[in-house]
């Protein structure tokens, strides 16, 4: 049996399948993942150029160089307490600050400065500065006071720190 080839049909051509119209909802899809995927490149994009990768991270900064101003003469006071005899305490000081207007300041403010450390000297009982964490207090306390003078006088701190650079007690 032989049969015969059926001319009316056209053999199937496979670019006629591609030709076919797709279907709204995968369009839609399409469009839609396509939007989503260009606004998280934009985000993504705008985020990060912030923080650029490529940029160097800033150097740490180097903090100004210390100027000292000695408080000359050094300071002798007698010290309170005196149950066993007059005691003395003689000390050199010196303040740090970083800043050169606040040196120039701290020189204009040296009486003043000088005479609330003498009152602050001279209320130290001997026992209170025989170890070190009491000599330590005694350097914070006078910092503290330089700086709540200063602040009063200027507004600023002016002394990052306050050095004995000499202390003796007899």
């Amino acid at each position: 049996m032989a049969v015969a080839a059926d001319k009316s049909r056209k053999p199937a051509d496979p670019k006629d399948k591609a030709r076919k119209p797709r279907s709204p909802l995968l369009v839609t899809a399409l469009v839609a993942v396509l939007a989503a995927t260009a606004a998280g490149g934009g985000v993504w994009y705008f985020a990060g150029a912030k923080t650029a990768p490529t940029a160097k991270p800033a150097a740490p900064r180097t903090p100004a160089p210390a100027q000292y101003f000695a408080l000359e003469p050094a300071f002798v006071v007698n010290l309170a307490g005196a149950l066993d005899g007059p005691r003395y305490l003689q000390a050199e000081v010196q303040l740090m600050t970083r800043d050169p207007a606040a040196l120039q300041l701290l020189q204009t403010h040296a009486p003043a400065i000088r005479a609330k450390l003498l009152m602050l000297f001279a209320q130290v009982q001997p026992e209170q500065i025989a170890d070190r964490p009491g000599r330590e207090k005694l350097q914070a306390d006078a910092l503290r006071e330089v700086q709540k003078l200063m602040t009063a006088e200027t507004a600023k701190k002016c002394a990052d720190e306050l050095l004995f650079t000499s202390f003796v007690t007899q």
